[in-house]
């Protein structure tokens, strides 16, 4: 049974005054360093046919493959290919080292690959007007994708990236990227934005601000039972149910007892936000729940904050 007082309602209503206050804050700071630049998608007609498209194939040992594979595995940007499609992306790719220092792509140039980073880490910077000076905005690190923003949508690169320290990148061509890739990864993008504007405490934001949420979702499955949050533990995650049910419980009294169900999760419920608003420890245990007798997996997605 789900217990939930006046006071608890009260509480949410305060904690999406206090995520609404903390978006409009963003959004002024991101207003007043500049506007984003207007994207295009690739254009196909007489002389770029898309069915004009031979593979590219770099020769590679199998260590090679597999530590590819292994990084793929991890990668928004390709977790959503067939078998065949991912041998071929596979087949495509090409071995970059970088010195740290090193810029890897500079703002404002022509994109032609993109990369994932096997190991190493590389900083991200962005001028927001002409005469600023850079600022820093993330790390990238192993199993990470960057540059694909100037492939997806046909412009510039959008921020520079450098080398933290000795890192090992592996390239994807555009012409790979566009055929195979691309048509995958912006029906995901858009699967994953539809859901995401059907959630409550998201519903104030606009639609490049889902993009960039959309973006950074992981995926993390878990079978009836098993605990996806522990009762005074550090969060960095606020998760959404997108399928399954799942349930936040609590002990009120001597240990022995069994937890009280003091809420109940449905596709499109979030939880695990109040640790990030507030900066404090998980106040629930929440798991994943059996639905009419039968095992059903939750499946969520979380970002970090």
């Amino acid at each position: 049974m789900e217990l939930h007082s006046d006071s608890e309602e009260e509480g949410e209503t305060e904690d999406q005054d206090t995520f609404d206050e903390m978006l409009e804050k963003r959004r002024s700071k991101m207003k007043k360093m500049g506007q984003r630049a207007s994207v295009s998608a690739e254009a196909y007609g007489h002389f770029n046919k898309k069915e004009d498209f031979t593979p590219k194939f770099v020769p590679k040992s199998e260590a090679q493959n597999k530590r590819i594979s292994e990084c793929v595995s991890h990668s928004f940007m390709f977790n959503s290919l067939d078998e065949k499609d991912l041998l071929t992306v596979i087949n495509a790719m090409e071995e970059k080292r970088f010195e740290s220092g090193e810029s890897v792509i500079n703002q404002g140039e022509n994109g032609d690959v993109l990369y994932i980073i096997e190991s190493g880490s590389l900083d991200c910077f962005k001028k927001f007007n002409n005469d600023d000076e850079e600022k820093y905005l993330k790390t990238y690190k192993p199993g990470e994708t960057f540059g694909e923003l100037a492939l997806l949508y046909n412009a510039p690169r959008a921020a520079t990236i450098r080398a933290k320290d000795n890192s090992v990148a592996w390239s994807l061509d555009r012409e790979t990227f566009n055929h195979i890739v691309k048509d995958a990864a912006m029906k995901k993008r858009a699967k994953y934005e539809t859901f995401l504007s059907s959630v409550e405490i998201l519903k104030s934001i606009d639609s490049y601000e889902i993009t960039q949420i959309s973006d950074a979702l992981k995926i993390e499955l878990y079978k009836a039972g098993d605990q996806i949050i522990k009762i005074d533990e550090e969060g960095d995650k606020f998760f959404i149910l997108e399928d399954g049910l799942a349930y936040a419980s609590k002990q009120f009294s001597e240990e022995g007892v069994d937890e009280t169900v003091v809420k109940e999760y449905q596709p499109g419920d979030y939880f695990g936000e109040l640790a990030l608003i507030k900066n404090d420890l998980r106040a629930a245990n929440v798991y994943a729940k059996v639905n009419n007798f039968f095992t059903n997996p939750s499946h969520l997605f979380y970002y970090l904050d």
